[in-house]
């Protein structure tokens, strides 16, 4: 995607908004509710912005909607978009190219993703301290962009550390529990084998999931300030012994909804 087409999609939105978005959201599978919540909202449906995809997946409604959440200018992706559906690395993180061009400086990650670690539990939240890109491709492989950010871009503390301890905070004042590790990112579709979690944990994986990871390299690479929040939404294949459907990640964002609301919309309430 080249910064032409960023500026187009870019100025198709800004025309419809009141206000100049600070904090962008993406909202990952049963997780699009927290953008019901915003106030005032403008609401673009993806297919009305020039070069955007359209997401395919249940539970990911794919729109647009920006407005004020607890007091922030916010834009909110209700759905994104997976390498697994077809689509491009370069289009996969176009959005966070858009939303930062439309000048926001901080990004909000979140996703549903399967428990790597024994010690969690279903309906946990886990905030992501670092992750490992097992996808085997990189949204910035080809020319660089300067304009977008350097070639070498330096991912130690990609997921920012104030926000983190920032997050924690939050957690602790509203006495909901949450786990901290590190994010794997692959590329589905399918679910891992137990032979692959295995492998993960060894690798040093507290959850997995086929999203986040290619978000979050454009991101740093745009000099974005991320935060990223992780539903485990069910354990990983090996652990116990059934079978995973989607069914069952929707189910159980569903019952953490409360939380996952609260807790996020205080995030960004206090957001420093």
């Amino acid at each position: 995607m080249n910064h032409q087409e960023v500026k187009e999609a870019s100025s198709v939105i800004q025309e419809k908004l009141q206000a100049t978005p600070a904090i962008g959201l993406i909202l990952g599978s049963g997780l699009g509710v927290l953008a019901d919540k915003i106030e005032n909202p403008t609401v673009i449906p993806y297919h009305e912005v020039p070069h955007f995809p359209e997401s395919t997946v249940s539970g990911h409604k794919g729109q647009l909607v920006a407005g004020v959440l607890e007091g922030k200018q916010v834009i909110a992706m209700q759905g994104r978009f997976h390498f697994y559906e077809g689509y491009s690395m370069k289009q996969v993180t176009f959005p966070v190219r858009v939303m930062k061009e439309l000048g926001i400086t901080s990004l909000i990650v979140t996703n549903a993703a399967g428990g790597i670690n024994e010690t969690f539990n279903p309906g946990d939240l886990m905030l992501i301290s670092d992750h490992i890109n097992n996808m085997g491709t990189n949204p910035l492989i080809g020319p660089n962009n300067d304009a977008f950010g350097v070639r070498f871009p330096d991912m130690s503390q990609v997921y920012d550390k104030e926000y983190l301890a920032h997050a924690k905070s939050c957690a602790n004042e509203l006495g909901i529990t949450v786990q901290e590790g590190v994010y794997v990112g692959n590329t589905g579709p399918t679910y891992e084998t137990p032979a692959e979690i295995k492998m993960l944990r060894t690798m040093g994986g507290d959850a997995v999931g086929m999203s986040t990871v290619p978000e979050v390299i454009v991101a740093g690479h745009a000099g974005l300030r991320v935060l990223g929040i992780s539903c485990i939404s069910n354990m990983a294949a090996g652990i116990l012994d059934q079978p995973l459907t989607h069914d069952e990640v929707i189910e159980t964002t569903d019952k953490v909804r409360e939380n996952f609301l609260q807790f996020v919309k205080k995030i960004i309430q206090t957001l420093p």
